[in-house]
């Protein structure tokens, strides 16, 4: 048998350029990237807690992101806290959410009519009466995490006010964690931090860090064909809470006393673009701007 054999290859070789063959951005070189939306996070955060604020913006700083283990991140909750995981649109990326446990209870306080100073020792357990707030905080978080971030509408999933139950991440990961102080005057900040794996971070900023396309500049609202759009406003003076009880007793005559908004929210479809104050203008109620979203 002859071994003796001169080879030519078939094709011309593939010829990949450096761009193809260059690895993406480590998790660690996305950390400072992380950290320069903190002031975008900031600004959606502290328009969405002006609902808890009775309209007026908090002053929001957002800390440099740093690295954590598991265990760091549990001590640093402590044992009550109220911790949401959040669903995001891209497929294995979740975000935990925790409110520090002291200051969801000075929120609750405040709700109640209360100072909004409350201290002492936590108690093992959450109250009913705090349930309310807590889901009032995880939405609000959501919503305003989806905008910063680029995500769109997050979904909140599993929620336990101890870490070590609701188990977020895989055993032993690295952690990137964001916190987050907010301020009202002279009161005690209350603090938040916002969590996920290291090894999420590309995805977080590979989905949420891209910049919009862009097709011939903006578009003029004030010029046509959007200028004679009709787009229904609707300002919500009253929202009230009444048991079935109350309910079914109705009739004609009964008084429902009722407090307005401080803050009247005004709404373009489901989206808040501004809120105000209620008075009256050529003997009509009328509504004073005094913030835009």
């Amino acid at each position: 048998m002859n071994t003796q054999h001169s080879f030519v290859p078939e094709r011309v070789a593939a010829q990949h350029c450096q761009e193809l063959l260059r690895r993406g951005p480590e998790p660690a070189d996305l950390i400072p990237a992380l950290g320069r939306m903190g002031e975008r996070l900031a600004r959606t955060l502290a328009s969405a807690f002006a609902e808890l604020t009775g309209g007026e913006a908090p002053s929001v700083s957002v800390a440099a992101p740093t690295e954590l283990t598991e265990t760091e991140l549990r001590e640093e909750v402590g044992p009550l806290a109220a911790n949401c995981l959040l669903a995001t649109p891209v497929p294995g990326l979740s975000l935990l959410a925790s409110v520090e446990g002291q200051s969801t209870l000075r929120l609750v306080d405040r709700a109640f009519g209360g100072s909004g100073d409350a201290q002492g020792v936590l108690p093992a357990a959450f109250p009913l009466s705090a349930e309310l707030m807590i889901q009032r905080l995880e939405t609000l978080i959501a919503r305003s995490l989806g905008e910063a971030l680029g995500l769109g509408e997050l979904r909140t999933g599993r929620r336990d006010s101890r870490l070590s139950e609701l188990a977020p991440f895989p055993a032993g990961a690295r952690l990137v964690v964001q916190r987050i102080e907010v301020m009202e005057g002279a009161r005690r900040p209350w603090k938040l931090l916002i969590a996920l794996p290291f090894a999420q971070l590309p995805k977080l900023l590979g989905q949420g860090d891209q910049p919009a396309p862009r097709s011939g500049g903006s578009a003029d609202p004030a010029a046509q064909p959007f200028a004679e759009v009709p787009l229904p406003l609707t300002a919500t003076l009253v929202e009230m809470r009444v048991p079935l009880s109350a309910l079914a007793a109705l009739e004609p005559g009964a008084v429902l006393p009722v407090a307005i908004n401080r803050a009247v929210p005004v709404l373009a479809g489901t989206t808040v673009i501004a809120r105000g104050s209620v008075g009256a203008q050529d003997d009509r109620v009328a509504i004073k701007l005094t913030q835009i979203a």
